[in-house]
């Protein structure tokens, strides 16, 4: 059992850090948001949807590529503008300091869950929980490694909002999303 939680562990994390786009969006994310909230609903997500590669791994790596594209398209330019507008209200500077935590989270867990769908990592874990038959082993595994990634991500966020002033972190995040996005749009022609 602790051979295939390894394994699951190990191969998922590799999967997912090699050119990942949700190390650049919690990334983008945590620069706004306080990091644990951000980490809750990062994690939420990341339990559902490596729930759902185990137990429908060939059904999620057999959905159309355009639709997997569209919806993290649609997810990408949803961020962004909720990131630009937020720089354009005016608030108080307490309320800059500590969003509030629903929405913290509420952002993390979108930012994850709508993106990605049959993506390497979720592919990976499937074919694992197949091959293993113990899928809540492969699942713990898997989970605990795209934990260890979004943690990764919010904690580079973290020393960039320590480093780099405020509103040219927000346009570079911003811009991040756009790109990926757009990048998204790009996968749909192909699927």
């Amino acid at each position: 059992m602790i051979t295939v939680l390894l394994a699951s562990y190990g191969a998922v994390l590799v999967a997912e850090l090699v050119g990942d786009k949700t190390l650049y969006t919690l990334c983008a994310i945590v620069s706004r948001y306080r990091p644990a909230p951000v980490l809750v609903g990062a994690a939420l997500a990341m339990m559902g949807k490596m729930a759902v590669a185990v137990l429908l791994g060939g059904l999620v790596a057999s959905l159309p590529g355009w639709m997997m594209a569209t919806i993290s398209a649609a997810t990408f330019f949803g961020m962004a503008l909720v990131l630009g507008l937020a720089a354009e209200r005016a608030e108080p500077a307490q309320a800059l300091e500590q969003p509030r935590s629903t929405r913290a989270a509420v952002a993390g867990f979108m930012s994850v869950f709508l993106t990605e769908w049959g993506d390497i990592g979720q592919i990976t874990a499937a074919l694992l929980a197949a091959r293993y038959q113990r899928p809540a082993v492969v699942w713990f595994g898997a989970t605990a490694a795209l934990v260890t990634k979004a943690v990764l991500a919010m904690t580079l966020g973290m020393g960039l909002r320590r480093w780099v002033p405020r509103r040219p972190l927000r346009i570079t995040a911003v811009s991040l999303l756009l790109v990926m996005g757009t990048l998204a749009l790009l996968r749909v022609d192909r699927g």
